[in-house]
C-alpha cells in the first residue's frame, strides 16, 4: 500500500511561500494513501492559474488543461477508465467564472468524481484582479474604487443544482481537509470541496487571520444532520456561506456512469476499440 511519499513528486512547487495551496497538495496525497490508492490509481486534472500547477506537482496521471475546462476533462477521464480514482482542482476563478457552467452542469449529472476548489477570492496568477468570490467592495486593480458585484455563494449553487456531496474546508486545517477528501472520494457521486486558500501575495483583506476569526465549524452543531437538505442550505445561509465540515450528503442518487444504459463498468480504456474495414467505411458513409 502507497504511502502520502509515493505520491510526491521532485518537481518542486512554485506557489508563493505561505500560500493556502501547499496544504491543499498535501492533504490530496494523505487522502489518496488513507483511502489505498497507488499513484498509478489516481489522476488529478486542474484548470488555469496558480492552484492549476498541482497537477504537476502530484505523482499520479496528471493533466493541466485550459481555463474553466478541468471538469470536462475530468469527466471525460472518469468515463473513459472507471477505475482510476479522478480529481478535478482549480480557483475560484477557474471553476466559478468561466468555468461556472461546466461546475454546474457536472454537479447535476453527478459523475462519480471529486471536485476541489482553492478558494482564494482573488485572481492570484495574473496578479490580484476581483474574481467571483472577492467581496462587494474589494479593492483591486480591476476594482480601485472597490467592487460593486455581489458575491457568488459557490455552496448554495451547488445545493440548488442537486449536489449530493458538499463540503467546505480550510487550508490551515490539514487534519480536516484530509478526512473530507477522503469521504469525496468514496462517495459515489460528484463530490464539491471549496477550501479557502489565503492569497498572502495579492489579497491582503481574507487572511490566515480573517478566516480564522470568520469560520463557522460544523462541529459546533452536534447535532446537525449532514442529510438534510433544507437544514443544509439554511446553516450555508445562517453563516453566510463560512461554515467548514461536511455540510450535505446524499448517497442515495446513482452516479451518472451507473445510470448509462449499457455502459460497460471497464469504461472505454480496456475496450476493444479495433474496427473492421467495413464498420470504418460506413461510419464515413454516414458523413457524406
Amino acid at each position: 500500500m502507497a504511502t502520502f511519499k509515493e505520491f510526491r513528486n521532485n518537481v518542486k512547487p512554485n506557489w508563493c511561500p505561505g500560500c493556502g495551496d501547499f496544504s491543499i497538495q498535501a492533504a490530496i496525497q494523505r487522502a489518496a494513501a488513507n483511502v489505498g490508492l497507488e499513484p498509478e490509481e489516481l489522476a488529478v486534472i486542474s484548470g488555469i492559474g496558480c492552484s492549476g500547477r498541482i497537477s504537476g506537482y502530484i505523482n499520479a496521471y496528471g493533466l493541466h488543461g485550459i481555463h474553466g475546462r478541468a471538469l470536462p476533462i475530468a469527466q471525460g477521464v472518469k468515463l473513459a477508465n472507471r477505475d482510476l480514482t479522478v480529481i478535478a482542482s482549480g480557483g475560484d476563478g477557474d471553476g466559478f467564472a468561466i468555468g461556472m457552467g461546466h461546475t454546474v452542469h457536472a454537479i447535476r449529472r453527478n459523475l462519480n468524481i471529486t471536485y476541489i476548489v482553492m478558494d482564494n477570492q482573488i485572481y492570484g496568477l495574473t496578479k490580484g484582479q476581483t474574481s467571483p468570490r472577492s467581496a462587494e467592495g474589494f479593492k483591486t486593480k480591476s476594482t480601485p474604487e472597490g467592487s460593486i458585484e455581489s458575491t457568488l455563494s459557490p455552496l448554495e449553487i451547488a445545493m440548488s443544482a442537486g449536489a449530493t456531496f458538499v463540503a467546505q474546508s480550510f487550508s490551515s486545517d490539514l487534519k480536516g481537509l484530509t478526512s473530507l477528501i477522503e469521504q469525496g472520494i468514496k462517495h459515489e457521486g460528484f463530490s464539491l470541496i471549496n477550501v479557502f486558500s489565503p492569497c498572502v501575495t495579492f489579497n491582503k483583506i481574507n487572511t490566515y487571520d480573517w478566516f480564522k476569526e470568520n469560520i463557522v465549524s460544523l462541529e459546533q452543531f452536534p447535532e446537525y444532520d449532514p442529510t438534510n437538505r433544507v437544514a443544509a442550505m439554511n446553516k450555508i445561509m445562517e453563516t453566510n456561506g463560512m461554515l467548514t465540515g461536511l455540510i450535505y450528503q446524499n448517497t442515495s442518487r446513482k452516479s451518472y456512469e451507473d445510470m448509462i444504459a449499457g455502459f460497460k463498468p471497464e469504461g472505454l480504456a480496456k475496450q476493444d476499440l479495433h474496427i473492421t474495414e467495413e464498420q470504418f467505411n460506413q461510419l464515413v458513409s454516414e458523413f457524406k
